[in-house]
């Protein structure tokens, strides 16, 4: 049955091999669903009923690349999206998390149709390379920034806006402690280097008297105070069409790059990158974006850990499947994921953001017409709290700077609608 659905002697793989590789992309993934639960909470999500629903959009979303798309790539709602949905969204905007997680619903619905249609290879292709690398450190700079905030290693100032915090005291002391052990272990290239340090960090808060013991399993939470609350007419609003933009803007780029960096390292592309199936891998994201939009957490994308499992011989949908059935088991861990206190997760998440910065290594610095709208889209985001401005100032800027310096053949049809778009929502907001 198995070489049936997966192929398994075509790809040169077996069944051990392929579960040995979907442990490994698990551990190296896991740490999701500690973080996220803990950033939804901050919007008014339940904790128990966002961490469970954390666990089944990763599994659904497994499930469909794995057995339809027959992909060693695993999906788990999405570092950078989730914080967009808290913090720019609910947080920063006002709106309501039903109303959020509506527009993450009507983002996968498009994802979606431009997957069957295949109009996202026209988009991505229509959408500079360079705002592709500003979005990318954008966001990298705004999850650092909400890393340094939860940590307490950055406060409040009503003289300067932000001064450091009490850096001696235990909280920040244990988040930079955490960034130092993740930063060491995945230098050693121990795949598992997030998790180990999110568990040793709540181990010692725990020790210290920072936390209280709340048991490691039992059955899982009610989803019930998130299931179906999505709210779809408040997010057709045209105030939510930023919102619903960018969900899908930076779904796409994440999904597509995660894509070509998984199918490259495995052997699925061809010579000239093209990879097959590529539909319906596309297809199994958007659906469990809006499977985990009815459940209750925000956008579920691929994950570029999937590496990790490829590395020591994942090649098909099985690898993807094993990574499932792990979130599946998770879901009876809540005690310790309700355990983990924030600063423990600001070391994942501050790594995650120097991930992402190193895209700024690929921009051309020497041009000025590129440099400005990265430079605009990497401060704008973090200083505005929002993915969604900083990717609209960053084609505004983009735009304009290409007409200043007489460049108007890099300015592509579809950057010219996306820029008046963003300008007409801005002017009328």
């Amino acid at each position: 049955m198995l070489e049936k659905l997966f192929s398994l002697r075509a790809q040169q793989s077996t069944v051990k091999t392929e579960f040995i590789a979907g442990l490994t992309t698990f551990v190296t993934m896991v740490y999701i669903v500690f973080v996220n639960p803990a950033m939804l909470a901050e919007a008014g999500i339940d904790h128990g009923a966002a961490f469970v629903a954390t666990c089944l959009a990763a599994a659904i979303g497994c499930f469909i690349m794995g057995l339809w798309a027959n992909y060693p790539l695993a999906l788990a709602p999405g570092m950078g999206l989730n914080a967009f949905f808290t913090y720019g969204v609910v947080l920063g905007m006002g709106h309501s998390w039903q109303s959020a997680l509506g527009a993450v619903f009507l983002s996968g619905c498009l994802f979606l149709l431009l997957s069957i249609f295949k109009v996202r290879e026209w988009v991505i292709q229509a959408i500079p390379l360079v705002l592709k690398q500003a979005i990318a450190t954008g966001i990298g700079a705004f999850l650092a920034l909400i890393a340094l905030k939860n940590a307490q290693i950055i406060v409040a100032s009503p003289a300067t806006f932000v001064q450091l915090g009490d850096i001696t005291s235990p909280g920040p002391l244990l988040a930079i402690l955490s960034f130092f052990v993740i930063a060491a272990l995945m230098y050693r290239d121990m795949k598992s280097g997030v998790l180990l340090s999110i568990l040793l960090v709540t181990v010692l808060a725990w020790g210290l008297g920072l936390v209280e013991y709340a048991g490691i399993v039992s059955m899982p939470p009610s989803i019930t105070p998130t299931l179906a609350q999505l709210d779809i007419a408040s997010a057709l609003e045209i105030s939510m069409l930023s919102v619903v933009f960018a969900f899908l803007f930076v779904d796409l780029f994440d999904t597509s790059g995660t894509l070509v960096a998984v199918t490259q390292k495995a052997g699925i592309a061809d010579k000239e990158g093209r990879m097959p199936r590529l539909g319906r891998a596309l297809s199994a994201d958007s659906s469990a974006t809006i499977a985990g939009s009815f459940l209750g957490t925000s956008t579920t994308t691929s994950y570029i850990e999937s590496v990790s499992g490829v590395s020591v011989g994942g090649r098909t949908g099985l690898t993807a499947v094993v990574v499932g059935l792990c979130f599946l088991l998770m879901m009876f861990f809540a005690p310790l994921a309700q355990m983990v206190p924030a600063y423990a997760t600001a070391g994942a998440i501050l790594y995650v953001a120097v991930l992402m910065l190193q895209n700024l290594k690929l921009v051309n610095w020497d041009d000025m017409s590129d440099a400005i709208p990265v430079s605009v889209v990497l401060l704008m985001t973090p200083l505005t709290f929002s993915i969604a401005h900083g990717i609209a100032l960053g084609f505004i800027s983009y735009t304009a700077v290409k007409l200043a310096c007489n460049k108007r053949e890099e300015i592509s049809i579809s950057v010219w609608v996306l820029t008046m778009l963003f300008i007409v929502k801005f002017a009328i907001s």
